[in-house]
């Protein structure tokens, strides 16, 4: 069977799937893909909301005969993919090709830290103790242990991380239950499937080596289809780099007290060394200061306070590790948290040090945690480099890759062939009847400290003609919430704060309640798909450009200027357009939807610049008139009262 013959208006989706009907962009596309699954070429393909992108890729996936990994952005993505899109796909083509899905570790029950867990008595409340109850009835009964089964238990339940392990704490081939362990039956699946769904961070742990204890992570693949491929430079550059996290030093702090009690409870010197590990680590961010900060290593590594904090933090792991070798010999878990004291203590000491080579040393604080990174200047040749190692097929997909019609920024970005293979298919979406851009006029400039107050002032009669029904994106949490202190009273409608619930629990109150105003910010840009009325409105406070004071933008940008460049042109303004693409995008969904995008921002209008942003997006009617958006609205509204 051949591309054309699939998505034929007599081909099987459309024998399969009610309402299916072929779309010349996607058939488009599904042909490119098939070449290059055929010749072991690159493509890179941005594919416009409502191309069917998914399908396009799939189909010539299930087709090829070939050995394809599939990896997408999110867990949730991935879970959409491998239980609602290809079901269907495989079913309506008829092959009988073997699928699977895998993630990390720490998204499977781990048998062995259950029991440990409960044997430890450290249910610290009642509501922990009755997800405790419910995770044991689901572990009786899961067959794949994945733990998005158990929608009873919140996905950020503090429960998780005492019942799932890590790369850190997983015991491996050693485990008392390996032959049983959820992970391992996973993997094995993985090796035997034809088609293999995953997700990025996964990825880039195998191509980074970064689990140890299963040897390869991934099975070898014919092909790479990389989905919502605009967020790869990022994730690669969190698995390219050195990290060390106090989460990862509490819970050795945490493993080794459980598994002290457990099968060394009179050696309690142990557990007393894991509480002054615990402490130490309490006592380092307390150093580094209250205020929440992500910054360069070098602003902070001469401290008094932190130098004597790093000193006590390596005292401490130094005392737990010699507590722990004496310990060793009573169990795997206690063998286990030697490993990791090792391991943890010379990530300290080279975190700790100046940095060598070509990357950048930063920290994050946050309210009660830190981290302390190197991460590489520039990814890309390590990307390339590892592309290299396989003889596959690649192809990135994203609706959000090209800048205006160029995808240059986004190959450097990741080193790929000057000879791979571009595509950019437009939404068939009719964005000129359905849609309306407005800029509100006589804005101050988006430095102004007037700027936020002044745009509410401009918003609130536009969330008046769209009666709520609106997402406000922002770039900043400042912004956000004097948004949110300007607007309360103002308006009428529900008032949807990020942090206020968690975002699947927002959203889901969004849907519900049909006429709110939900403020998010970078987290709400993407990955969101709210159809029909209850979304209306969206609008963007300010351009997204990456705060400079990032450390390592900053550090990019420093490299840039040294070789003679212009960050701004070459790296900043198109890593903007393509984060301002996915906002809009989340405006029309699907063929029906109809809505106003305010883009507040005057530099759009005011700034040679502004013209690259607005030739990136799907072509809309533009205005500066209020009255344009109360009559829009009105349409709109009586479309929906004549339906």
């Amino acid at each position: 069977m051949d591309i054309d013959a699939a998505f034929g208006a007599d081909g099987p989706l459309a024998r399969s799937l009610p309402g299916f009907a072929p779309r010349a962009a996607q058939v488009t596309m599904a042909r490119a893909v098939a070449a290059a699954l055929e010749s072991g070429g690159v493509l890179i393909a941005e594919a416009g909301t409502g191309t069917g992108k998914t399908f396009a890729y799939l189909v010539p996936a299930l087709l090829s005969g070939l050995k394809v990994i599939v990896s997408t952005g999110t867990r949730n993505l991935q879970d959409q993919l491998f239980h609602k899109d290809l079901p269907v796909v495989r079913a309506a083509l008829g092959r009988g090709v073997k699928v699977a899905l895998l993630k990390g570790r720490a998204n499977y029950l781990c048998r062995q830290r259950l029991e440990g867990f409960s044997g430890a008595g450290r249910l610290r409340s009642r509501a922990q103790a009755h997800e405790y109850t419910r995770v044991q009835a689901w572990a009786a009964r899961t067959r794949s242990g994945d733990i998005a089964e158990l929608a009873d238990v919140a996905e950020d339940s503090p429960l998780w991380p005492q019942v799932t392990s890590t790369a850190d704490n997983c015991l491996g081939a050693e485990c008392p239950v390996y032959q049983d362990c959820f992970v391992v039956q996973a993997r094995r699946e993985a090796q035997e499937a034809d088609l293999l769904v995953i997700n990025h961070h996964l990825f880039f742990a195998d191509m980074a080596i970064k689990e140890e204890g299963f040897a390869e992570l991934l099975p070898g693949a014919d092909a790479f289809v990389l989905d919502e491929a605009h967020q790869l430079p990022e994730v690669a550059g969190q698995f390219f780099g050195v990290s060390l996290s106090s989460r990862q030093l509490v819970e050795l702090a945490r493993d080794a007290g459980v598994e002290q009690l457990r099968d060394a409870p009179e050696f309690r010197e142990l557990g007393e060394r894991a509480g002054g590990l615990d402490k130490a680590v309490a006592d380092l961010r307390l150093a580094f200061g209250t205020e929440l900060r992500r910054a360069p290593w070098n602003e902070v590594a001469a401290l008094p306070a932190l130098v004597d904090g790093i000193a006590a933090l390596q005292a401490a792991l130094a005392a737990l590790t010699e507590a722990l070798r004496l310990a060793a010999p009573r169990g795997k878990g206690l063998e286990n948290c030697l490993e990791r004291a090792g391991t943890l203590a010379a990530r300290v000491e080279q975190l700790t040090q100046p940095a060598a080579g070509e990357v950048v040393h930063w920290f994050e604080t946050h309210v009660r945690s830190f981290t302390i990174a190197q991460t590489p200047l520039e990814i890309a040749p390590l990307f390339r480099g590892r592309m290299e190692r396989y003889h596959s097929a690649w192809i990135f997909t994203s609706a959000t890759l090209a800048v205006a019609d160029g995808f240059t920024h986004f190959a450097h970005r990741l080193g790929l062939p000057a000879e791979a293979a571009t595509l950019r298919l437009d939404s068939p979406f009719d964005f000129a009847r359905n849609a309306l851009l407005y800029h509100p006029p006589d804005l101050p400039d988006p430095a102004s400290p007037r700027y936020t107050q002044a745009l509410v002032e401009a918003i609130v009669p536009v969330l008046a003609a769209s009666r709520g029904r609106a997402f406000l994106l922002f770039t900043s949490f400042r912004a956000l919430n004097e948004a949110a202190e300007r607007l309360a009273g103002r308006v009428p409608w529900p008032l949807l704060i990020q942090g206020s619930l968690p975002k699947a629990a927002l959203l889901a109150r969004f849907r519900e309640l049909g006429d709110a105003v939900l403020l998010g910010t970078a987290s709400f840009w993407e990955g969101v798909d709210v159809r029909g009325e209850a979304l209306s409105c969206v609008i963007i406070d300010k351009l997204p450009f990456a705060s400079p004071g990032d450390p390592v933008l900053a550090a990019r940008i420093e490299a840039m200027k040294r070789a003679g460049g212009n960050p701004f042109i070459e790296y900043q303004l198109p890593h903007a357009v393509i984060t301002l693409k996915q906002g809009v995008g989340r405006l029309i969904r699907d063929v029906s939807d109809r809505g106003v995008l305010v883009l507040a921002d005057p530099r759009l209008l005011t700034k040679p610049y502004g013209r690259l942003f607005l030739d990136s997006l799907p072509p809309m009617t533009r205005t500066r008139q209020i009255e344009r958006v109360q009559r829009f609205f009105a349409w709109v509204d009586a479309g929906a009262a004549d339906a």
